[in-house]
């Protein structure tokens, strides 16, 4: 079942209650139905706030729920996409991996049918984010003890709808929920019955725009001691349009490899111009390799074209 499809029965259910909060996902351009699990989360936080508890994470899961409907139980051990950058182009769906740890009271089931659990990406402030990210299928968790189970998710991102800008391009930090039914009919619940847990401060994230790096050496092929025009276009993905630009005023290596030799030597350092265009002019002495290498930014990864062979005549 779709954990986001899910969690908007939660949502429908929480609004009987007039505990749903306002979010970014409720607002112009909101994402569809990443709106559903934002409005869970975020009433899952109200519900504590109302009861007296603090937003976030409590001190350790084995303390007794600190607020009225809230469930003893918390995240830890973290991860998304292996610890690497989440880069995202302009139209494909961006699935990464999440793994996280869940430790919970004994009485707590976490395999109920009606209990929901899972991690999401948020930027901007945790009482009122600017944007959040959710998994579209639950996590799949295993019992190690009685009370701690180790779970495995996913973490989607469908650029046009999950993405409001290129603002996005930036860390992200994670939280975790849970809901727990406790057996209540989840579009007719009696609302006194549910219980909530909700936590931030798992960990961060850095979500990247995609980008390409193109080359052409020519002429092909060129005579010994010949001048050799080297091109190039870099780019990257523009989350405000959903199209690539060039990425302009960056500095790229052009780099040579020697027929035979599986090493590239950076030759020249070349900055693209206000079209993200490449383009300087070396000799050419020996047959090989040459290609444009990017080392990247905090919101653009690296990108390195493939060598296009020139012989020398």
């Amino acid at each position: 079942m779709r954990i986001r499809a899910t969690v908007a029965a939660v949502s429908g259910a929480l609004a009987l209650s007039a505990l749903v909060l306002p979010s970014a996902a409720q607002a112009d351009g909101a994402h569809g139905s990443t709106s559903t699990a934002a409005d869970a989360a975020r009433a899952a936080q109200s519900t504590a706030a109302q009861s007296g508890a603090k937003s976030g994470a409590r001190p350790a899961a084995s303390a007794a729920a600190s607020a009225e409907g809230e469930l003893d139980l918390s995240f830890s051990k973290f991860t998304v996409n292996g610890g690497k950058p989440i880069v995202v182009g302009t139209t494909l769906t961006k699935r990464v991996p999440t793994t996280f740890t869940v430790t919970h009271a004994a009485d707590v089931d976490i395999f109920a049918p009606t209990f929901i659990l899972d991690v999401s990406l948020y930027r901007g402030s945790f009482d009122n984010p600017a944007n959040e990210l959710y998994g579209e299928d639950a996590p799949v968790c295993k019992a190690v003890s009685a009370t701690v189970a180790t779970c495995k998710g996913q973490i989607s991102v469908w650029p046009e709808f999950d993405l409001y800008g290129n603002a996005d391009a930036t860390k992200w930090k994670a939280m975790g929920f849970a809901v727990d039914y406790n057996g209540e009919d989840p579009l007719d619940p009696d609302v006194t019955k549910i219980g909530f847990a909700l936590q931030d401060g798992l960990g961060t994230s850095l979500l990247q725009r995609a980008s390409k790096q193109s080359v052409n050496a020519s002429p092909e092929p060129v005579k010994k001691g010949g001048t050799l025009t080297v091109t190039g276009w870099l780019s990257r993905a523009n989350f405000d349009d959903l199209k690539y630009h060039g990425y302009t005023a960056q500095p790229v290596k052009l780099q040579f490899r020697k027929k035979g030799s599986s090493t590239y030597t950076t030759v020249k350092t070349v900055t693209t111009n206000n079209k993200g265009d490449l383009k300087t002019t070396v000799k050419a002495s020996v047959d090989g390799y040459w290609r444009y290498s990017f080392a990247g930014t905090s919101t653009t990864p690296a990108a390195t074209a493939t060598g296009d062979y020139v012989d020398v005549k």
